[in-house]
């Protein structure tokens, strides 16, 4: 009897990848010459990440470096949930936090796509904030990795625990 393979679809963002690519915006903004006289910055407000300039273009324009960042240490923009430029008196700020776990209506989208579409083997199982993914076969197991690469979700996917 052959034994039984798995893997967990995790939406996990790594906390210091974040960490590194705000401290190296934060060095950008501080250094480039259009954020001079902006009031422009970027930072850490408990679990928030605050950004803030004098006009509505230059907080805008933060925001985008803080992308660009996080896509180069390979945090998927997925994961960051940003909201809108708001005024608050002379300053404008947008407030954004990173966004982990799969709720259970995008677990159940996983889920039904890995029954509807899937090698029949292949079972999938809700736990919690994660699906685990287990069959017999650890080749539909890739073609199941393959079939959610394939489509775009609005939210970031990882694989772990592949055993």
């Amino acid at each position: 009897m052959a034994a039984s393979s798995s893997f967990d679809v995790v939406s996990k963002v790594d906390r210091q990848e974040v960490d590194n690519a705000l401290n190296q915006a934060q060095k950008e903004v501080r250094q480039r010459f259009d954020f001079r006289d902006t009031g422009a910055s970027i930072e850490w407000s408990g679990e928030l990440i605050e950004m803030e300039a004098v006009s509505e273009e230059r907080v805008k324009a933060v925001l985008d470096v803080f992308e660009s960042k996080l896509v180069r240490r390979g945090v998927s923009l997925k994961a960051l949930d940003a909201g809108e430029p708001r005024s608050s008196g002379k300053v404008w700020k947008i407030t954004a936090s990173m966004t982990e776990g799969i709720s259970q209506e995008n677990a159940k989208k996983v889920s039904k796509l890995i029954r509807d579409e899937g090698p029949k083997s292949v079972k999938a199982q809700i736990q919690g904030d994660e699906l685990r993914v287990t069959s017999k076969s650890r080749d539909d197991l890739q073609a199941v990795q393959q079939l959610i690469k394939a489509q775009d979700y609005d939210f970031a996917v990882q694989f772990t625990n592949y055993r």
